[in-house]
């Protein structure tokens, strides 16, 4: 018999030949996991061999959740075995800088979560809109004793300053979308009613540009604005050194017994139920 086909956790669809839209559909909570991160890859691949491609959105498919952090039940391993890719940086971190670099515009749609490597992915976009009612970003690594690992103290120093990045970072808190365009987290904050219709449109208006005048103004702002290669792969370095860390690994099995990774409270509140762990560590 054939081997099954793996279901698709993200899907590329093309609007016109210059403009394409990336599907990210992993239910119920659009976890990642080493096959999403496979997958994706491919995409960025795709994206990036195709000079036809001016712009790409990415979305999401599930419910109140725009990109999550990492599954915890997955096997490590089998995330940490896949090759380095052409960046030469391991492969999550590899799939950010190059869709950063690539020739072409990519756009963040955020509405639900974005939290932990889903804000990575928005950090790693050239733009991002949140829906004003329905988007939440956050990194809640550092509130169960973790290091982030796709760059995201390389990126939100430079896009937000120091003093807020740290706020985003140690604070470990759901950011809603008012606060995040407040604090440059993200370009806009849109009433939910108007984001589909304010990213098509400026998607479609690049899109109808050229293609070299793009690729080549992208390539000087990201001269004078990109963090070297080093410092994505330091950060990466730390997280992996800090996920199996006892005191992570207790934080993270806390967290998994009131309900992390199922759909509920524990991930509509993660910030809340981030903050009342540390909370407990002071008792």
């Amino acid at each position: 018999m054939p081997a099954a086909t793996k279901a698709a956790q993200v899907r590329l669809n093309e609007v016109t030949h210059s403009y394409r839209r990336v599907m990210l559909d992993n239910p119920p909570l659009n976890l990642i996991g080493p096959e999403f991160v496979l997958q994706i890859r491919e995409i960025v691949t795709a994206l990036e061999n195709d000079d036809r491609v001016k712009v790409v959105v990415f979305e999401s498919a599930v419910d109140g959740v725009f990109l999550n952090h990492s599954d915890f039940l997955a096997n490590f391993q089998d995330l940490t075995s896949i090759p380095q890719g052409p960046t030469g940086l391991e492969a999550w971190p590899d799939v950010l800088v190059r869709l950063t670099r690539a020739p072409l515009v990519s756009i963040a749609l955020i509405r639900g979560r974005a939290t932990g490597n889903g804000s990575e992915l928005a950090l790693a976009c050239d733009m991002s809109f949140a829906s004003r009612e329905n988007a939440l970003l956050s990194h809640f690594e550092v509130g169960v004793g973790v290091v982030p690992g796709g760059g995201p103290m390389a990126r939100l120093p430079r896009v937000m300053g120091r003093g807020r990045a740290l706020e985003v970072l140690l604070s470990a808190e759901d950011i809603g979308a008012a606060d995040a365009e407040r604090l440059g987290y993200v370009n806009r904050a849109l009433p939910d009613a108007e984001l589909d219709g304010f990213v098509d449109a400026l998607a479609t208006r690049i899109a109808a540009f050229d293609k070299w005048a793009i690729a080549n103004t992208k390539r000087l702002v990201n001269e004078a604005s990109l963090p070297p290669d080093v410092e994505i792969r330091a950060g990466w370095d730390a997280c992996m050194n800090s996920v199996n860390r006892p005191a992570a690994r207790q934080k993270i099995k806390a967290l998994l017994e009131q309900g992390l990774q199922q759909p509920g409270d524990a991930e509509n509140r993660l910030g809340f139920y981030v903050g009342q762990l540390g909370l407990e560590g002071q008792g």
